[in-house]
């Protein structure tokens, strides 16, 4: 038996991710928020540049996204 790999995608929230890519946001976590550029959008997770430094959030820890 091989583990296979699943992942819930919620073609919304991507979509809107992809259409904001560039911005900044402020997006809150189940650990907290955090705020920088969007700099890249993947089904699963989101590059968030924060200063000089990247964040890797998955998409389905994010609560609520609000652009600045």
């Amino acid at each position: 038996m091989t583990p296979q790999f699943m992942a819930f995608i919620d073609p919304y929230v991507y979509q809107t991710l992809q259409a904001i890519r560039g911005k900044e946001v402020v997006i809150e976590t189940v650990r907290g928020n955090v705020h920088g550029t969007i700099q890249d959008v993947k089904p699963d997770h989101i590059v968030l540049r924060s200063n000089d430094t990247l964040f890797f959030v998955r998409i389905q820890q994010i609560v609520w996204i609000m652009p600045k």
